[in-house]
Order: structure tokens, then sequence, then C-alpha cells
């Protein structure tokens, strides 16, 4: 492991959201995120101030500005939730699930109309998280959903901006796929893999097709990094010199990994479970990361800049 930077220099941008994730900045300097619990979409002003964009059924997931100024949502379509004091997470599929989809907000008037349900006949489980290629179209995974005894497996798709063209891109990925991300010249999509702690990369063919490793890859992708003890692997974000930046739960760490799989940087949560990671600011290096469980923004000056996402 890389030398862990113990201590970051962060700055509570507004807590008290019921489980935050998918950090998105924003043109006017604000951040949309989703509150997945409160099954909404909340706007976090610089000043910490919070208003909601939309309210949903489900569970909204990760989160991504598109074209037209549009928010894309994975919907993962309900969990279950477990609380005690100071402490708010995730459990199995909820007695309310509603199945998977990737839905497109209006920001201005919260309206909320459903993309993609299905990909060849086969329902989505739980999307999670998503992101834009140079091409129009959106790169997203699936974590799956898991039960008291069962789950799904997890993939990895691809669809145009209005949801048409959807297709299956790798599948299986056994321990659910989680945080998707593309490489700045557009040739590797990136995908972190929760339950192994592993992360995976494809070489992209065209929008939607990505070249397969034979037998006995996985899903025909190959393992760039596997992450040692034990860490779950949540969203990830790319910098703009093409290194991955990886939340990483149990451990509690932001971590940094070259496109050759070297872990590079881990920086120290102040909890268990941070959960996504974005960039912004003038330079794209402030880093504004969600703290799950206690139901924190955060903010960080980062080490290196963040990539500028297609519609950001």
């Amino acid at each position: 492991m890389a030398a862990t930077i113990e201590s970051p220099d962060l700055r509570v941008v507004t807590d008290g959201l019921r489980f935050p994730e998918g950090p998105v900045c924003m043109p006017d300097g604000s951040i949309a995120l989703v509150e997945i619990e409160s099954r909404r979409i909340t706007r976090v002003t610089e000043k910490g101030e919070k208003t909601t964009i939309a309210t949903v059924t489900g569970g909204p997931n990760g989160l991504a500005l598109g074209p037209k100024g549009m928010l894309y949502l994975c919907n993962n379509g309900g969990f279950s939730w477990h609380e005690e004091p100071g402490l708010l997470r995730p459990g199995f599929q909820s007695a309310d699930y509603s199945g998977g989809r990737i839905e497109r907000i209006d920001p201005a008037s919260g309206g909320v109309e459903t993309l993609v349900r299905a990909i060849d006949g086969r329902p989505l489980r739980g999307p999670n998280d998503l992101m834009f290629d140079a091409h129009g179209g959106f790169w997203f995974s699936d974590l799956g959903k898991v039960r008291a005894r069962d789950r799904d497996h997890g993939g990895a798709y691809y669809a145009k901006a209005d949801g048409s063209g959807a297709v299956e891109a790798a599948f299986p990925i056994f321990g659910g796929a989680n945080g998707i991300g593309i490489s700045p010249d557009g040739k590797t999509v990136y995908v972190a893999e929760t339950e192994t702690g592993r992360l995976w990369a494809w070489d992209v063919e065209a929008p939607g097709k990505l070249s397969k490793a034979a037998w006995p890859s996985t899903a025909g992708g190959r393992v760039i990094c596997q992450f040692p003890g034990f860490r779950r692997l949540d969203s990830l974000a790319i910098a703009a010199s093409g290194n991955i930046i990886v939340a990483t739960l149990v451990a509690g760490e932001i971590t940094t990994v070259s496109p050759a799989g070297e872990i590079l940087r881990v920086v120290k949560m102040p909890e268990r479970m941070p959960t996504n990671i974005c960039f912004g600011g003038a330079d794209m290096r402030t880093a504004y990361i969600t703290l799950s469980t206690t139901g924190k923004l955060v903010a960080m000056e980062w080490d290196e800049p963040g990539l500028r996402l297609p519609h950001g």
C-alpha cells in the first residue's frame, strides 16, 4: 500500500443528509446529490443550504449531468435500512422494491422521466453509477440486488442519451458492479467490483462494445488492482492524468490507482463509508466527498485535478 494521509483537511459543506451519494458539480457552483434513504435529489449551495430538486420512488443512487443540463439518475429500486445513533446504512432489497431503472430529471421543474428499465428483455436490478462519454452516450453499472439468502450478479451497460440503443457490455460481475468511469482518451472503461475489492478494466472498441479477454476472465475484463485486506469498493472518479480515484469502504479511504494498477495514494476519511467523489472548482482540484453513514458532504483540496466531464 502507498503511504496513507491520516488527517486530511476536510471542510464540511453540509450535514444532516440521509445517506448521500452521487455528488455532481452544477454550473452555478452548487452540488447536486442523492439522498438514497429519503428518496430525493438535493441541491447544496456553497454555503451549505439545501433545497429539493426532485423526489423519486425506489432508491436514487448514481447521478450525472447530461445534455441540456438534465440530470441522469441510476435508480436501484430501493433498499431496506438500519439506523442507530449517528449511523445510517443500507441493507437488503426493500420490501417495496420497484425495479431498477435509469431516469432523467429536469432540475428546473423536478420532472422525472424513465429512460431504461430492461435490456434485451432482462430487467435492470440495481443501477448504481454512470458516466457520459464523448459520443453522446453513457456507460452505467448495475450492482444487482441483495436479499437475505441470494443476490443478483452485476454488470456494465451502455445507452444513448435518450435511453435508446441500450446494450449489455460486460456480464457477470459477480461481486457487484459499482463505480464506473472512462479514461481521458476514451479507450478504457473501469469498473469497481464492490465485494471482491477488485478494479477491472476493459478496452473500448466502440460505444457500448468492449474488447473481451478469453476465459478464465470474468466478463472478459482484466483485473488491474486487487485491493488488500477487507476493503469493499464504491464509486470512482477519473483524474485528468488518467488515474482512477476509488471510494473505498470499510477501511474508510479514498484510493488513487494508476492505469497500470499501482496504488499511488490513500487518504483516510473520518468514517468507514466514504461512498462517492467528484471534482469541481476553477482548477478542478476541489474534491467533494459523500460520507454516507454520517450524512455529510465534505470538501478538500486534491493533489491533482479531476477530469472535466463532457457535460460538466
